[in-house]
Order: C-alpha cells, then sequence, then structure tokens
C-alpha cells in the first residue's frame, strides 16, 4: 500500500524497539522516512545503522542533543527540500508507544484532510497511564480549553499528521524542546488550520520510562506563555486589589455620601493604573507584540473598559448580598482573567 505521507521518528538514545517501529513504517507502506538523530550517545547509533539499510529510511543526525522541537524542525525542512509531492508528514515516537494502525490512520486522515492537523489521541482513563502522564495532560487540557479555546482532548501526543504547508509555516515557530508541540497547537489559530483527533490505542511501556522528558524543566517551557500571563496577572491584581481598598477607604472619609457609587470610583482609579502597568508588561514581555503600539493600545482599553464595567457591576451586585466589596472582587476578577487571556491572544495582541 503506498502512503502520500513522509514519515517522520526523531529519537534520542534508542533502543531495539526503534528499529521494530522503523520495520513497522516499511511493512505500512511509507516509501519516505526521514530518521532524526538528536545527538545520541555513540552506543545507541548502531540501531540508526540497522534501519539504514532500509532504502526507505534518510538519516538526519544532530551533533548534540538540541531537543524534539529541533529534530522535527530539521526533519520538516528536509522534507521541504524532497518536493516529493507529499501531503504532508506524520510524526511518531521511536520507543514503540504507536501502534503501526494508528499511524496508518493519521496518516490517511491527513490525506483526507490535509487542511487539518492531525492527532492522534489517547484515553487517559486506564489503569496502566502513568499518573504524571495522566495529570499532565489533564491539566494541560483544561489550559488550553479554558484560557485558549482550543479543545484538545491530548496535547502531549507524539502521534500527528502535518500539512507540508503547515510544516513550511513551524519552520519560524519558537520552541526548541518539547514546548514546541505544544506551541504548534497555540499557532493553529494563526495559521487557520483545524485541530482533527484521531482515537488510538493508549500505551505505555515501562511506566514512560524511556521519555526524555524533563518535568520541571520541559514543563516551565510548555506553559511558559500562560505562566507569563498569570504572573503579570497576578502582579496587576495585587495592585489593582490594593489601590481599590486604598481608593475605597480612602472615598469613605472624604465622600462617604456617595454610598455605592465609591466601588465604581474605586475600581475605575485602581484599573487605570494597574491597566497601564500590565499593558506594558504584556505587550512587550507576555505575548511580544509586532504591532502597533496605537493599535494594541486602542484595542487593549476597549477591553479594560468592558472588563471595568463587568468587575464594578459584579462586585456592586455580590455587596447586596453582604459581602464586603473588597473580598468579592478576588472571585470576579478571578473569572475576568479566564476570558481576558482568550481575548488578549487573539485579538488585542494577535501579533
Amino acid at each position: 500500500m503506498y502512503m502520500n505521507v513522509t514519515a517522520i521518528v526523531p529519537s534520542l538514545n534508542p533502543d531495539e524497539k526503534f528499529l521494530r517501529v522503523v520495520e513497522g513504517l516499511v511493512n505500512a507502506g511509507f516509501e519516505t522516512i526521514l530518521l532524526v538523530d538528536d545527538g545520541s550517545r555513540p552506543e545507541c547509533r548502531i540501531w540508526f545503522d540497522r534501519a539504514m539499510e532500509y532504502p526507505q529510511c534518510t538519516l538526519l543526525r544532530h551533533g548534540k542533543n538540541l531537543g524534539k522541537g529541533r529534530a522535527l524542525k530539521t526533519a520538516f525542512n528536509h522534507f521541504l527540500s524532497l518536493e516529493n509531492g507529499h501531503a504532508g508528514v506524520v510524526t511518531l515516537d521511536g520507543d514503540g508507544q504507536h501502534g503501526m494502525e494508528d499511524v496508518v490512520n493519521c496518516a490517511k486522515a491527513l490525506e483526507d484532510h490535509p487542511e487539518s492537523l492531525i492527532l492522534g489521541v489517547r484515553v487517559f482513563s486506564g489503569e496502566n497511564v502513568p499518573a504524571r502522564s495522566r495529570m499532565g495532560n489533564n491539566i494541560t487540557s483544561f489550559i488550553f480549553k479554558s484560557l485558549c479555546g482550543i479543545p484538545v482532548s491530548d496535547t502531549q501526543t507524539g502521534l500527528r499528521g502535518i500539512s507540508s504547508e503547515f510544516c513550511r509555516y513551524l519552520l519560524d515557530v519558537k520552541g526548541e524542546r518539547f514546548e514546541f508541540e505544544t506551541n504548534m497547537l497555540l499557532e493553529t489559530r494563526r495559521a487557520d488550520v483545524t485541530i482533527r483527533e484521531v482515537p488510538i490505542e493508549t500505551v505505555y511501556i515501562e511506566e514512560n520510562k524511556s521519555s526524555h522528558f524533563r518535568v520541571v524543566r520541559d514543563s516551565v517551557a510548555i506553559y511558559g506563555l500562560i505562566l507569563k500571563y498569570l504572573s503579570s496577572s497576578i502582579l496587576s491584581f495585587v495592585l489593582d486589589w490594593g489601590l481599590f481598598t486604598a481608593f475605597l477607604w480612602l472615598l469613605s472619609w472624604i465622600a462617604a455620601g456617595l454610598g455605592d457609587i465609591n466601588i465604581y470610583i474605586a475600581t475605575a482609579g485602581a484599573r487605570i493604573l494597574s491597566s497601564l502597568f500590565n499593558f506594558a508588561v504584556n505587550r512587550t514581555v507576555v505575548f511580544r507584540s509586532r504591532e502597533n503600539l496605537g493599535k494594541t493600545l486602542v484595542r487593549y482599553y476597549i477591553l479594560c473598559l468592558c472588563q471595568l464595567l463587568c468587575s464594578a457591576g459584579l462586585v456592586h451586585l455580590l455587596s447586596l448580598t453582604g459581602c464586603p466589596s473588597a473580598l468579592a472582587k478576588i472571585p470576579v476578577d478571578i473569572l475576568l482573567f479566564l476570558v481576558s487571556f482568550r481575548i488578549q491572544r487573539s485579538w488585542v495582541f494577535r501579533k
């Protein structure tokens, strides 16, 4: 069976399972297989050498370990230079955790839907799923859906079908290690690429011990954008809440007769000052916007005005129930935080 898709297998320090993966791809009908040695130890290179006995295989080698993201980009760039007319590539791990039938199904899905990013998605409810994998995927899936508006049930899957056009686009996407696969998902909106999920078998060999994922370092890189936005928002929230409380206390002394109007005045004063701080940090540090300062400033303050009215109105409604205004502001702004991230990323700082 001829596959109109190129297979890409990045690997670091492979073992005999790597060779079985390559044999499976050959038997499945893949006529072009790109293997990437991402700086493996000398004693592990024998498996690449044995895989190269198959004429379908091409070996791309890094002199040192550069990370999975860089390995994929190396393969994408080589694939684009081939001009073999293939619809795109299917990427898979070299440790045998992807069944060959699932690989073929993802490749076929890419052939049928070349405008989409194909994800081979696993089920994380089984007893054989390592706790760290289950927790990591559940957290990331929730963040993607609630903050980014991208419903993905398996954000960490390495089995993906990627079109030629999207491969070219991804060469300019940041990320050298595992965070690249996360950034790939985030970029689907900008690139106008839809996501299609193909259910696959959930396989974890020896509790996923062969994974080169560094829990702390790679997690920080994967969640980099969200962590920076969260830090910026927390600092802005602390500043905003402090100013709101101070203004409310001050107004209770000098304008006690205004009653509930003081809530709106205090909210406005605190939000104006904290928003200037938040805009500067988000534009330069978090989203690193390349768009015109004036345009982003106008869009930001349109959003800010809407948030201000929502915040003041909701705090006022909660205060009618007897909840202290300063305390009511906390859950209100947490809710608005989730909404604001999606709007800032997709509209205010969209470049």
